[in-house]
């Protein structure tokens, strides 16, 4: 396990929790792509004083933390050619042709609908959580007794565990065997998770926590739900150290140096896929962000892509978190029913990234890129434009001879140009629009704005090239930036 001082942040943000009594114990860990960097627990894990402390191998639920795994599942069925995510799940599950769909137009939801929880069916927490143990003909019976839909199947989002309920039963349809074992021998036990499991008997050599719900006096704890039809949803037991290097497989797709793969389980491609928005989610976090397969996904306005899921089960709360640049992430499980250790955990990826130079997203810029930033600030400046510097929608956009006169009215409204040119070199990070910082930054690649320091004030430039092999400037923007 490697240490790194910045890590050690987790640990002051779980006292404060253990403070605030949130659950009767708490085990937590950090990572990135190389690696554990660190491990931390809170509490007893049978929430008595004299009980044993738990540590990163005393299992815990970690609930819909699950459907990451399912959906690992049904990807490496469609890669394998035996599974078409735009199919009907009445294909694979004939008792919902039954149920009777919102509007006559309504199509059948899909496997992909249901995998980005667009299948129509409406938010169904807690409910579903205490239906892991039915049968499956149960679930039938279920289904014929008919659904109701908040929406039009593909229209919108709604966390629904009857979705993943259903996926579970896709699985089996097309493996011919049941969904625990399917996921136990094509993802558990080659990636090598053998404290994960979906029964009490998980092979876990810390134990396993039992969880709590608050009562007048103090906690109580609750009794296991057994595996069932909807264990898909959520039915797993891990620990922090299985989880994280779960999390560390996903976030190796990103990773250029393969650290954490496992060849065989599933292309970094299709993990790729997982992580990316799929279903935009208005709210689902403090960023614009969506639902891809089984993941949250939140676009940080400073780090980039940050992909999360949490978990909720009676007795239990499970939060993984990871920042797709830098492998970046965090676990955390608590044994309290809506303890939401996803706060905490959170926090302390914030601070993480917060803390780590190489976490702010990096955007480097093509060469021909800051090349051309350079001839075009010496056209503004007045001087020739070099052969083959502009596409030809340039001049029919806006005639050159009248974006100089609009350049020299910009410069003359800031008092005219001081220092000297060539400020658009270097990577920066992602871009900034600070009208009186005279910076260079990049949104992509193909991509630059930057700020020619003014008397009164900066000029602000802007320009993006075509997508050709040898790329042009396609668009040039120039704008006075008063002084505030």
């Amino acid at each position: 396990m490697t240490a790194s001082p910045r890590t050690y942040g987790i640990d002051a943000v779980f006292d404060a929790r253990r403070r605030d009594e949130k659950a009767p114990s708490a085990v937590f860990a950090t990572f990135d792509h190389a690696g554990v960097t660190h491990h931390g627990s809170r509490g007893t894990a049978d929430g008595t004083p004299s009980g044993a402390v738990p540590g990163p191998h005393t299992a815990y639920r970690i609930a819909s933390c699950t459907k990451s795994v399912t959906a690992t599942v049904l990807l490496a069925l469609r890669d394998e050619g035996r599974l078409v995510l735009d199919a009907p799940v009445t294909q694979f599950v004939p008792a919902f042709a039954d149920v009777e769909l919102p509007t006559p137009d309504s199509p059948v939801p899909t496997v992909r609908m249901l995998m980005t929880m667009s299948g129509g069916l409406p938010t169904d927490d807690p409910w579903g959580d205490r239906q892991e143990s039915i049968t499956d003909d149960e679930l039938d019976a279920l289904l014929r007794g008919g659904l109701r839909f908040d929406s039009v199947p593909g229209t919108a989002f709604a966390y629904s565990n009857l979705s993943w309920a259903l996926l579970g039963r896709v699985v089996s349809a097309v493996t011919g065997s049941p969904y625990r074992e399917v996921v136990e021998r094509t993802v558990l036990e080659p990636l090598g998770l053998t404290s994960t499991g979906f029964t009490v008997d998980v092979p876990a050599s810390g134990g396993l926590a039992v969880g709590h719900r608050r009562g007048d006096d103090g906690w109580e704890a609750l009794p296991f739900s057994g595996p069932g039809a909807f264990s898909p949803i959520g039915g797993l037991f891990s620990t922090t150290t299985d989880l994280a290097r779960w999390a560390r497989w996903l976030a190796s797709a990103f990773d250029p140096e393969g650290r954490g793969d496992v060849d065989g389980v599933l292309s970094r491609a299709s993990r790729r896929e997982m992580q990316q928005v799929h279903r935009s989610v208005p709210g689902v976090g403090a960023h614009p962000g969506g639902y891809g397969f089984g993941l949250f996904v939140e676009h940080h306005p400073d780090f980039g892509t940050v992909v999360s899921h949490s978990g909720g089960y009676p007795g239990f709360s499970a939060h993984m978190r990871w920042q797709t640049a830098t492998g970046l992430g965090a676990v955390g499980l608590e044994n309290a029913t809506y303890a939401q250790v996803s706060v905490p955990v959170a926090q302390a990826l914030d601070g993480m990234m917060a803390d780590a130079e190489e976490a702010r997203v990096v955007v480097r810029p093509w060469p021909e890129t800051l090349a051309a930033a350079e001839a075009v600030e010496a056209v503004v400046r007045g001087g020739a434009v070099p052969d083959g510097l502009l596409s030809e929608n340039v001049e029919l956009d806006v005639p050159l001879e009248r974006r100089r006169r609009l350049w020299a009215e910009a410069v003359e409204s800031v008092g005219g140009l001081v220092g000297v040119p060539g400020v658009v070199t270097g990577a920066s990070s992602i871009v900034r629009d600070e009208p009186d910082v005279p910076d260079a930054s990049s949104a992509v690649p193909s991509h630059r704005v930057w700020h020619l320091p003014a008397r009164r004030g900066s000029l602000r430039l802007e320009v993006r090239l075509t997508p050709e092999g040898r790329p042009r400037v396609q668009t040039i923007s120039v704008r006075a930036v008063p002084a505030r």
